[in-house]
Formats: C-alpha cells, sequence, structure tokens
C-alpha cells in the first residue's frame, strides 16, 4: 500500500508540474530486526490464578496436555513453585520438552565445517567498527573476560551472535531452564520424555547470505543488551514464576531476532512450532494426562502453537479458567 501510494504521488506530480518534472527517487526503508512472535493472541495472554507459573490446557474428549510456557531466557536454576507440576506430573503418560535444541554437526558436514572456517575468520572483529562503537565493544568484551581474537570474524551478524552467547554465559542466562529441571524430575519418576533437536550446520551458511547491513543493526542491538544488563531478563522470569504472563513476556529477544534476520530463519521457525503442536496433537492420542513445555512467545502467538492446535479443533483452555 505504501509503493502504491508513492508512485500515486509521483503520478499527480507529473501531470501537475512542468514537462520536464522528475519522479523523486524511491525512499529506502533502513532494515530493522523483526520478531516472528512479535504479534500474540490476546485472549491468551492472562494471568494464572494457581501458585507458581502460568499454565494452558489443551484437551479432546479423553485426554489433556497441560501446557506450561517457559522464558525463552532466564537465570541458570532459578526458582519456581514446581507443586502444581509435580501433582501433574503423577499419571502423566509423558511429558514433551521445548522444541529448542540446536546443533551443528561438523563432524559430518564439510560444507558446515568450511562456512564455520570462514566465518570465524578476517581478523578482530572490531577493527572495522566506528571509533565510538569500538570503545563500547572493548569495554563489554573486558568485562565479559575476551580478547579481541575471540570475535575473529568480518561477519557482523556472527559477531552479534557471538557476543550474545557471551553475554548469557557470562550473567548466567540460559534457554535451557526450566526444561533440564523438568527432564530430570520426570526421569526420576519414569515418566517419558520427548524432544527433540535440529541441525543448524547449513544456517552457517546462511549467516554468510545475510545482508551486513542487517547484520550491523543485530550487533549495535546485542551490544547495547549487554551494555544494559540482566535486569530486564531477571525481572521477566521473577513474573514468570508467579505467573504474570504480561510481565514475563516483557523479556529481552534480542537474540531471538538476530536468528530470525538470518535466511531460511522463518522456514526453521515455521518448523518447530509445527513439530512442537503435532507432539501436543500426538499426545492427546492417549487417554490421560500429559505435560508440555512451549516457549511463552511461540505458545501465545498468532500462528503459534496453541493457536494451530485450536484450528485443529482441540479445546485450548487459558490459566483463568
Amino acid at each position: 500500500m505504501r509503493t502504491r501510494l508513492a508512485l500515486l504521488i509521483a503520478v499527480v506530480g507529473l501531470l501537475a508540474g512542468p514537462a520536464a518534472a522528475q519522479t523523486p527517487p524511491p525512499t529506502i526503508e533502513p532494515p530493522v530486526l523483526e520478531d516472528p512472535d512479535a504479534v500474540l493472541v490476546q485472549e491468551l495472554v492472562v494471568r494464572g490464578h494457581l501458585p507458581g507459573p502460568a499454565w494452558w490446557r489443551v484437551s479432546d474428549e479423553d485426554t489433556t496436555v497441560y501446557v506450561l510456557g517457559v522464558p525463552s531466557l532466564a537465570p541458570k536454576r532459578m526458582q519456581w513453585d514446581r507443586s502444581i507440576f509435580e501433582r501433574r506430573l503423577e499419571g502423566a503418560n509423558e511429558v514433551i520438552l521445548p522444541f529448542v535444541n540446536v546443533k551443528a554437526k561438523l563432524g559430518g558436514s564439510i560444507g558446515a565445517a568450511w562456512n564455520l572456517l570462514r566465518l570465524k575468520s578476517g581478523g578482530p572483529f572490531e577493527k572495522r567498527l566506528d571509533p565510538a562503537t569500538r570503545a563500547r565493544f572493548v569495554a563489554v568484551r573486558e568485562r565479559l573476560g575476551h580478547d579481541a581474537d575471540h570475535y575473529d570474524t568480518k561477519n557482523p551478524l556472527a559477531a552479534g551472535v557471538q557476543l550474545a552467547i557471551d553475554y548469557r554465559d557470562a550473567n548466567e542466562l540460559t534457554n535451557m531452564d526450566p526444561a533440564k529441571l523438568v527432564r530430570l524430575l520426570a526421569e526420576r519418576k519414569g515418566v517419558k520424555v520427548v524432544s527433540k533437536s535440529y541441525d543448524l550446520g547449513a544456517q552457517l551458511g546462511r549467516i554468510l547470505r545475510t545482508p551486513a547491513s542487517v547484520g550491523r543493526l543485530c550487533f549495535d542491538e546485542v551490544l547495547a543488551q549487554a551494555e544494559a544488563g540482566p535486569g530486564v531478563t531477571r525481572a521477566a522470569a521473577a513474573a514468570w514464576a508467579q505467573g504474570d504472563v504480561d510481565g514475563a513476556l516483557a523479556n529481552e529477544r534480542t537474540y531471538e531476532r538476530c536468528l530470525a534476520a538470518i535466511p531460511g530463519a522463518r522456514t526453521y521457525d515455521e518448523r518447530t512450532k509445527a513439530d512442537q503442536a503435532a507432539a501436543i496433537a500426538e499426545a492427546l492420542k492417549t487417554p490421560g494426562h500429559a505435560i508440555a513445555l512451549v516457549p511463552l512467545r511461540p505458545l501465545l502467538a498468532q500462528n503459534g502453537v496453541l493457536a494451530r492446535l485450536s484450528a485443529q479443533g482441540f479445546t485450548v483452555k487459558t490459566p483463568a479458567e
């Protein structure tokens, strides 16, 4: 619509002005980092009334899957009221963990290994920065305990993703909690655990094809996040533990938006949501009950996991019901 409007204005200007009038060059929109889960189904965003984190329910005639929305990023070993979880774990058919595990099978892929080498080359990234940004970056990397050679790449997106990983590690933030604890508790009870990993070897090559302007935008946002510190994430995790869904959703999403900028990332995002919804639908085939953990935003987003299950005819209830 914006393009049509600009074209219409240009045509009107030509008709009203002198014959020699020229169509102005089109405005180039600056790149932005978009969150694929930015738009939520607001009817699903409600506060839980039970102790601890909020739960959603998906059911058919004879089965209920209790769905725990979990943070995409949280402090390691964070504390939360597990009483409702432990009660539902009793007699559960299975526990489905978040489908967020990724790995690159470098040993079995010459192409993936070559792409990694190409990303890890080009000299210290900071040499490519303007003096002001370089000073900020050096201050952050030194605080994180890394030297210049740790960021041995000329690719701004690769530098941004590496910085995000280092920032999370230094501040003991992870995308694996509380799933790691849930796995342990389920295995102790002898409950079947369902998980899935994705090979991202091919994504290494796609990072190389990401426009430099988008990669630099990612790097700048990660740098600002690292400077700000983990306060936002810790506050969101505390809200999550109290069933405050709105507060939990305030968590930072810089890393996720950086990955979404990689060519082909939307296909990967679509696949993980479809796979998680399919796993829950499969669990609904066995009478009784099961538990599923799904990252909050992919759970509640338009075309997210709950929206997909509702479209398939399953009953979806919120934490307030």
